[in-house]
């Protein structure tokens, strides 16, 4: 499946600055063009590629002068960059709390909201974790609105179980938070979404069931078929896409754009879906 994605971001630098950019297609996505141009004042910056985790490609920029930052990309992929097996290691962190999937909070609450999963005599049935990943997903889906601008940039999974409302990411947080309580393996996932209304980046949760990473989108807003990965991590503190490191840093303007060539996949958020 082609796909086109663009980003532009504007910023004011008001020190001398250093910054981590996430914008770009992850490593495993297969490019047919790609261009970012990053510019201060008009004057082109050059900057570290980072590899982080799941493929992703931080662009590192250290010393930027102060002036008037714009970030240009685009990018024409063939795929959306497949995610490798789970390893031992992550398993246990995308199992433990993070930053703003906070277990803690919400394990005697999983618990009590998902059950089903447990036979009669307390054994795991076969294919508990596919249908406890559906059950989460729906909770999460029919219990939260979703209202631009509602929850603050600090919130976790336990604010948005209490507030019932977000954005995609407090969607991801929380059915993170209640798959892991649960014994899931989960991640958050940044991500160009063909189809997605209003246009932004978008995060989706990616969950460890029937050996391998499926997709789980609990906003249903955008066909996962079509998904093409940026970052992947524990939570949004390491899947945003603009972090300031040092410097001083004032936000401008993000215009985000993600198309397929030829009409959408259709998705119902029912069968089981990789990002690829």
């Amino acid at each position: 499946m082609l796909r086109t994605v663009t980003a532009h971001i504007t910023a004011t630098i008001r020190s001398t600055a250093e910054l981590a950019l996430s914008v770009v297609a992850a490593g495993g996505a297969e490019r047919a063009e790609e261009e970012l141009t990053i510019r201060v004042d008009g004057r082109e910056l050059s900057g570290a590629e980072v590899a982080g985790s799941g493929g992703a490609r931080w662009q590192l920029l250290t010393d930027v002068p102060a002036g008037q930052l714009v970030l240009d990309y685009r990018a024409v992929l063939t795929s959306g960059g497949a995610a490798a097996p789970l390893t031992p290691g992550e398993r246990i962190s995308y199992l433990r709390p993070s930053r703003y999937a906070d277990v803690d909070r919400l394990g005697s609450t999983a618990r009590a909201l998902f059950p089903a999963h447990l036979s009669p005599n307390g054994d795991l049935d076969g294919g508990w974790d596919v249908a406890l990943m559906h059950a989460v997903r729906d909770y999460v889906a029919e219990q939260t609105a979703y209202v631009v601008g509602s929850s603050r940039v600090t919130d976790g999974a336990s604010d948005t179980y209490v507030a019932r409302r977000g954005v995609c990411r407090d969607f991801g947080h929380l059915t993170i938070a209640l798959l892991r309580a649960r014994g899931i393996p989960a991640r958050l996932v940044s991500a160009y979404a063909p189809g997605l209304q209003p246009m932004d980046f978008h995060a989706v949760v990616e969950a460890w069931v029937a050996g391998a990473w499926h997709v789980v989108d609990p906003t249903r807003l955008a066909p996962r078929h079509s998904l093409v990965r940026i970052a992947t991590g524990t939570d949004a503190a390491e899947t945003a896409f603009l972090t300031t490191h040092s410097g001083d840093l004032r936000f401008g303007t993000l215009a985000v754009t993600a198309t397929t060539e030829g009409p959408l996949p259709q998705d119902d958020h029912t069968e089981l879906v990789r990002i690829a």
